[in-house]
């Protein structure tokens, strides 16, 4: 059996530019600065890149969670980091690429437990294009030009917990994510290895306040681009969590646009649960944040009082709530 968290989010972007493209060169002037956006069909929709959540997510473990992060090294064009993910949580959980030379071990590589995608608007639209001025100084003011949205950005990632905290020497990319010094570092330090499989695994108390610490970062996560004038809460205003025994996503299709608004299909999100019970390993955990898609109370109230499969439920409250709930499920799902 496999252990995999699933979660989904909503963040609320209601006038903002979280995450910048910068100048496109087909523009008519050089001080336009673009959002990131795709299309699909006619539409566009904003999106902020699954790398900067990645960094707010680990910017956020790092102030709030005091996660010893992996010191960046730099070298001509790459950039890497200590690829030590017995010392740096960031290592564990974000995973890492680094070559060293042929002495030291090669080539080594880890997959990251924790999997994101972009946050992508639910909404197709046109950005707004803001004019501004720098006129602080003497002389004519300088014009330049932005954009902004009001969207919901949606979210999906996944934690792999059996690989959280577990590292292996096999020949194979992604999971080559020991080398000697690294080998010798976890037998001082007592980790424990199965000499069959080449796999070392961390202590088990380790494992699960890194996966914990994961999850309750949820609600503090901060950052996002043109904070200054802009300033959005980035932290999610829905949130469901579950933990499965599989790799697919089966968060994937529960909202969409409903005229011009982000809606959560409460039977969409019911049928999947139903279709897939058989999968889940925990009840499933929804919050959201009051004042946020309130119309939705009433569908999950009614969701709460069925049963999925066996004594499954779906749960209810506050996204803190929702988030400690599930974590207190995590020391269960990790038991070696």
């Amino acid at each position: 059996m496999s252990k995999t968290v699933v979660g989904f989010i909503l963040v609320d972007a209601p006038h903002s530019a979280l995450n910048n493209a910068g100048a496109d060169a087909g523009d008519r002037t050089d001080n336009i600065v673009r959002v990131k956006s795709i299309r699909r069909g006619r539409k566009v929709y904003p999106y902020v890149s699954g790398q900067a959540l990645r960094y707010w997510w680990r910017d956020t473990l790092e102030k709030k969670y005091d996660w010893k992060m992996s010191p960046i090294e730099r070298q001509k064009k790459i950039a890497f980091t200590s690829a030590n993910p017995i010392k740096y949580d960031d290592d564990d959980v974000f995973g890492y690429m680094r070559a060293l030379k042929a002495k030291e071990g090669g080539t080594v590589t880890r997959i990251s437990p924790l999997k994101n995608s972009p946050l992508i608007s639910v909404i197709g639209q046109t950005p707004t294009q803001d004019f501004g001025v720098m006129a602080r100084h003497e002389g004519d003011p300088v014009p330049y030009e932005h954009e902004f949205y009001s969207t919901v950005l949606k979210g999906l990632f996944s934690l792999d917990l059996d690989s959280l905290g577990v590292f292996y020497t096999n020949e194979k990319t992604g999971y080559r994510n020991m080398y000697p010094q690294l080998e010798e570092e976890a037998e001082e330090k007592g980790l424990v290895k199965d000499e069959e499989s080449g796999k070392w695994s961390m202590p088990n108390d380790t494992r699960i306040k890194r996966a914990k610490d994961v999850l309750k970062a949820l609600p503090y996560i901060q950052g996002g681009a043109k904070q200054t004038s802009h300033l959005t809460d980035v932290s999610p205003k829905f949130v469901i969590l579950a933990a499965i025994d599989g790799g697919n996503h089966i968060f994937m299709n529960i909202t969409k646009e409903e005229d011009g608004d982000a809606i959560i299909d409460t039977e969409a999100l019911k049928d999947v649960l139903i279709e897939y019970s058989d999968c889940l390993l925990t009840d499933v955990y929804i919050g959201r944040r009051k004042g946020f898609m309130d119309n939705l109370e009433p569908n999950i109230n009614k969701l709460t009082e069925e049963i999925l499969i066996g004594n499954r439920k779906i749960k209810s409250g506050s996204i803190k709530e929702a988030v400690d709930q599930f974590t207190d499920k995590i020391e269960e799902l990790m038991k070696p």
